[in-house]
């Protein structure tokens, strides 16, 4: 019996000319989540096979990190790592499904595993450098509201937070950590499908990956509240809803991608 190999890419990667940003509205998001829901239909092993990653390590913190500072920051830290591969498992399967490609696992997995020697790497430094300065930020924010109250155990009795500065600080935490999450959806929202489907370096990916959201503010605002809306439900049943939600809004991250950026010589 034969070793099994992975392919390493679908197709050759093109070196192509920097895209065009282009003008999007709602409609565009609509058509995007159709193509997305459209893609999970034609496919969901896949969707569901990628998003059991996000789930694993969401339970992972659920269970195991809620009493353990290590089980916390190993499993904080794994989910920017990995977070960003299987995000490009459910780019290549759009990508696929447009293109009319085989939809084989050995060849989507191991387009997967070829990203890490290319640029997919780097994105998840960034994500886990970012991750500890908005870690190091909500401490600090913490320490200054919370820091001359009376010593409680926190994770027993929560009194603390319903004083002034325990509301303050809620609110405070509430508002660094939207603008914080944001920022970081505007740096990944097309970068991380542009390095999968282009010969891009990861710097200008992100670059323009902020200009699209500069361009289209209210539009991807909206798509951001939305994402971040459907995580939070899809959340609450112990995680299983992401099995549909990530999915869905992988498919349709990539579609909106292929509207937002397009060629310069493209109608």
């Amino acid at each position: 019996m034969g070793d099994v190999t992975f392919e390493q890419t679908p197709t050759p990667l093109e070196a192509a000319p920097l895209p065009v940003v282009q003008r999007l509205t709602f409609h565009d998001l609509r058509a995007a989540l159709a193509a997305g829901w459209r893609d999970f239909r034609r496919a969901p092993q896949f969707g569901m096979f990628f998003s059991a990653v996000y789930v694993v390590i969401g339970l992972g913190l659920a269970i195991f990190g809620a009493g353990t500072m290590w089980w916390t920051m190993a499993l904080s830290l794994a989910f920017p790592l990995f977070a960003p591969f299987a995000a490009v498992g459910l780019y290549e399967v759009s990508r696929r499904l447009e293109r009319g490609g085989a939809m084989d696992w050995y060849k989507i997995l191991g387009v997967v595993i070829s990203e890490k020697d290319r640029q997919i790497p780097w994105m998840g430094a960034i994500i886990v450098i970012y991750v500890l300065f908005w870690s190091f930020l909500a401490h600090m924010l913490f320490a200054l509201f919370m820091g001359f109250s009376n010593l409680t155990n926190i994770s027993s009795s929560y009194e603390s937070f319903l004083t002034s500065n325990g509301l303050t600080m809620i609110a405070v935490e509430l508002g660094v950590g939207a603008v914080l999450s944001f920022v970081l959806f505007a740096l990944t929202v097309t970068s991380l499908p542009h390095l999968l489907d282009k010969e891009v370096d990861f710097v200008t990916a992100m670059l323009l990956s902020v200009a699209v959201v500069r361009r289209n503010f209210l539009v991807m605002l909206v798509w951001a509240a939305l994402i971040g809306a459907s995580m939070i439900v899809a959340m609450i049943p112990l995680f299983l809803g992401l099995f549909a939600a990530l999915p869905i809004f992988g498919h349709a991250t990539w579609h909106l991608y292929r509207r937002a950026l397009k060629a310069p010589d493209a109608p």
